[in-house]
């Protein structure tokens, strides 16, 4: 690890004094560095509206897609900006015509907004949602493998694959994956949310129709940045889920303009990647990743469970087990939750899963693990009073 991460980084964004922040992969938190050239863009935008946002705007945001592209592989001509992933898995649900008989793959780990938008897609078209179960804990990428081939049928239009799940945080054998859901005539959907920024990417390599995913949690950038990247070959059939002036100009166009809407989010995307630069890729990806799991190692041996995946399927984040003997139910987890934040200040995400309650560890380089020793304290406190 790289001494100079941790607690002597958090000046760098504007974290609540106190605040023991384990919970990074929600919402993100940006870097005031990256606030400050959001707010000079607002500026930019204010000082003459019209002409940024109907003159300026376009190539300011293909700039911003060169630069995505740069970093995630691939051609800037095959990026669009997007609120956040799931209105990129919405563009692409909408656009996909679906058939009655049709049947689109999730899994039991699928995020619940995808999820939702899948159920709602077939729903209208008369096709069926399959869901897989996805063993957890999870041994190793063959039991993935297996559970997604299970459910594969020649009825499978579309599978719905997370590169890195979200509540479990679990990285996915998503390369072998693809191969295996085209050859069994499915197209691949990826919800890759949580990928840039705290694993190593080539998006176009990994061979799926569509990557949506979200630039505003690990990338650095503000609130409200997401990209979906698309193959070529299916882009004129992919329109926004919104449908504005541009429809049948083409991708890029099309999703470049739907409508009036800040896209300050967007066009900080090269200050967002200089501020990673700045601190090292690959050094941060490394820090995270093992912070997350010895982290993890850490409570899974204090409260004698198992991690939820092991340290090679795991990236930023990883599933701690709690004490067995605290209720396994939603009604429990709210509690802990509530009690972490407000009576030590802890945020963090509890989980219920396998008939356990688990804690979901997201590490950012202005963490430590004195922080998470401050978590398994407060626990072990609460599971005191049980």
């Amino acid at each position: 690890m790289t001494a100079a991460f941790g607690h002597e980084l958090r000046g760098h964004w504007p974290l609540e004094d106190g605040a023991i922040y384990l919970n990074h992969g929600t919402v993100g938190v940006t870097p005031n560095q990256v606030l400050a050239a959001q707010w000079e863009i607002k500026q930019r935008i204010e000082a003459h509206p019209a002409r940024f946002m109907l003159r300026d705007l376009k190539p300011g945001l293909r700039a911003a897609a060169d630069r995505v592209a740069g970093h995630l592989g691939g051609r800037g001509e095959d990026y669009i900006f997007t609120d956040n992933a799931t209105t990129g898995i919405n563009a692409v649900l909408r656009s996909a015509h679906l058939r009655p008989g049709d049947e689109v793959l999730v899994t039991d780990h699928t995020y619940g907004a995808v999820a939702n938008a899948a159920r709602y897609a077939c729903e209208q078209a008369g096709a069926s949602l399959v869901t897989v179960l996805i063993p957890f804990p999870i041994a190793d990428e063959a039991a993935a493998l297996a559970a997604i081939e299970s459910g594969l049928s020649d009825h499978t239009r579309i599978a719905i694959l997370d590169h890195i799940t979200s509540e479990t945080g679990i990285v996915l054998p998503l390369a072998e994956l693809v191969d295996l859901c085209h050859d069994a005539g499915a197209q691949v959907l990826v919800d890759g949310a949580h990928a840039p920024g705290t694993i190593g990417l080539d998006i176009p390599g990994l061979g799926a129709e569509w990557y949506a995913a979200n630039l505003h949690k690990w990338l650095f950038a503000p609130r409200g940045c997401g990209v979906l990247w698309a193959r070529e070959d299916v882009q004129p059939e992919l329109h926004p889920a919104v449908i504005s002036w541009r429809l049948g100009e083409g991708y890029t166009a099309e999703f470049d303009w739907t409508g009036t809407r800040d896209p300050s989010p967007f066009l900080c995307l090269p200050a967002a990647l200089e501020f990673l630069d700045g601190l090292g890729a690959e050094a941060v990806c490394s820090y995270n990743h093992e912070l997350a799991v010895g982290a993890a190692a850490m409570m899974a041996d204090r409260f004698e469970g198992t991690m939820g995946a092991p340290a090679a399927m795991a990236s930023a984040m990883a599933l701690a087990p709690l004490p067995e003997n605290l209720p396994a139910e939603a009604v429990e987890a709210d509690a802990l939750r509530d009690h972490l934040l407000y009576e030590h200040n802890i945020e963090v995400p509890i989980v219920v899963r396998a008939g356990r309650l688990w804690a979901r560890l997201a590490a950012q380089v202005y963490c430590q693990m004195t922080d998470f020793e401050v978590l398994a304290g407060a626990v072990q406190e609460w599971t005191a009073t049980r």
